[in-house]
């Protein structure tokens, strides 16, 4: 920890850290405070933004009935924030524990050049493709159930694919020339970026990893998961250099 900003991350986020009982309302809440908190410049402002629309998206499905088990989708949504929240932490405090593949956007962050949809895709890019596995284990295990292709919670999962390929362009464009008191950017980008990285195949490969995860134990879970991490900090260096 190196600032009074800092600092004001670690107050912030101390309760809604992973041993912390937080429900779906607390997440946005802490999303937004989030965003008050973070300046402009600040990269990691932009990824926080981003996500905090498409959860919004998601748990306004939730109260008007649209899954099969809002259960297990609000409860995975709360696992998987708090691995975001985490990796704030981490990073702040400085303790070693961040995984690899938040590299990439906690590094550039206070980088300048680097447009607010890069910033977006490098840290949805983190989060899904390492985070979400861990986060699916966690939420099945908790609820003591293994989701299969036929399942409720698939078909949710699948839903909501659905739905961030809807809102994820329209959040983008958005985040490049809608932001009041924010100079417009470009868009040109936004199709180079998504071509190199798709949020349904993100999601779709992290089902399948949490899977696979799920029959291994010891050194060959951690092995497998070095491996992802490793590969998608990769990516995120890619998403945030591109010209």
């Amino acid at each position: 920890m190196n600032s009074a900003a800092d600092q004001k991350l670690v107050d912030l986020l101390q309760d809604a850290g992973p041993t912390s009982s937080i429900g779906i309302e607390d997440v946005i809440a802490t999303m937004r405070a989030l965003d008050a908190l973070l300046p402009s410049e600040d990269g990691l402002k932009w990824f926080n933004a981003l996500y905090l629309m498409v959860t919004c998206g998601v748990e306004e499905q939730s109260r008007n009935g649209s899954w099969q088990d809002a259960g297990w989708l609000n409860r995975l949504d709360v696992v998987f924030a708090k691995l975001y929240f985490a990796a704030i932490l981490s990073t702040t405090k400085g303790d070693g524990s961040m995984p690899k593949s938040w590299d990439a956007l906690f590094q550039a962050r206070k980088y300048s050049g680097i447009d607010r949809i890069q910033f977006a895709l490098a840290g949805m890019n983190a989060h899904i493709n390492h985070d979400l596995a861990l986060a699916l284990i966690q939420t099945n295990s908790e609820m003591s159930i293994k989701p299969d292709y036929a399942s409720p919670q698939h078909a949710d999962y699948e839903s909501v694919n659905a739905l961030l390929e809807v809102v994820m362009p329209s959040c983008l464009t958005m985040l490049a020339t809608g932001i009041l008191g924010e100079l417009a950017q470009d868009t040109g980008k936004m199709g180079q970026l998504l071509a190199i990285w798709n949020v349904r195949v993100a999601r779709d490969l992290a089902w399948d990893f949490a899977g696979h995860l799920g029959t291994l134990d010891g050194i060959r879970f951690r092995g497998a998961l070095a491996v992802q991490d490793r590969m998608t900090g990769a990516l995120g260096r890619s998403l945030l250099q591109l010209m």
